[in-house]
């Protein structure tokens, strides 16, 4: 149960933004921007970089719905968002992601680790800078919802079915949930 009075039944940061739409919206418009808005990054690799840095802060809601965001993004290989976070590092991935999730790593642990050679080590694999820019504010973006989403205990939901309806949804990009 939640610290404080949300729509009940509503998981994860849905019910936090209906409870303070104000704080909310911006929230979203940030999201929106860094998973769906036009890049050279694939809205499954960013996806799929938000469940990394979620899983890494254990944030069961945020790792389980963006996980499913990437799997419907990703279609017929899916598979690969669970060997992600598994082993990122054995993956059947591009090394040039390998590089943004270290880096993303890094943010989620100690963003001042993110050194020069993380960075030329990206840019070898073929990362932009915007690319670059992108993945550490994805990780630390996400380190802030991660924390905003346990921190008021909203409703986290056990069934993976839920997830998949959330991973479709969020896929279609993100928008302030209908008040009531």
């Amino acid at each position: 149960m939640a610290h404080i009075n949300v729509p009940e039944g509503v998981p994860g940061i849905r019910s936090l933004v209906m409870f303070r739409p104000e704080t909310g919206k911006p929230l979203y418009e940030l999201a929106q921007a860094l998973l769906r808005n036009p890049s050279t990054l694939p809205e499954a690799d960013r996806e799929l970089i938000a469940s990394y840095v979620s899983s890494k802060n254990d944030c069961m809601f945020c790792m389980n719905s963006h996980a499913a965001a990437a799997r419907y993004l990703y279609k017929d290989q899916r598979g690969i968002v669970d060997f992600v976070l598994e082993d990122y590092m054995n993956a059947p991935i591009s090394e040039k992601l390998k590089t943004l999730l270290s880096i993303a790593g890094k943010v989620q642990q100690d963003a001042r680790t993110v050194n020069a050679e993380d960075v030329v080590l990206a840019k070898k694999e073929g990362a932009t800078e915007q690319e670059i820019h992108d993945t550490v504010l994805i990780a630390a973006a996400f380190c802030m919802f991660n924390r905003y989403v346990d921190g008021l205990a909203s409703l986290t939901p056990t069934d993976p079915k839920e997830y998949e309806a959330m991973g479709e949804r969020m896929a279609n990009g993100y928008t302030l949930p209908k008040q009531n």
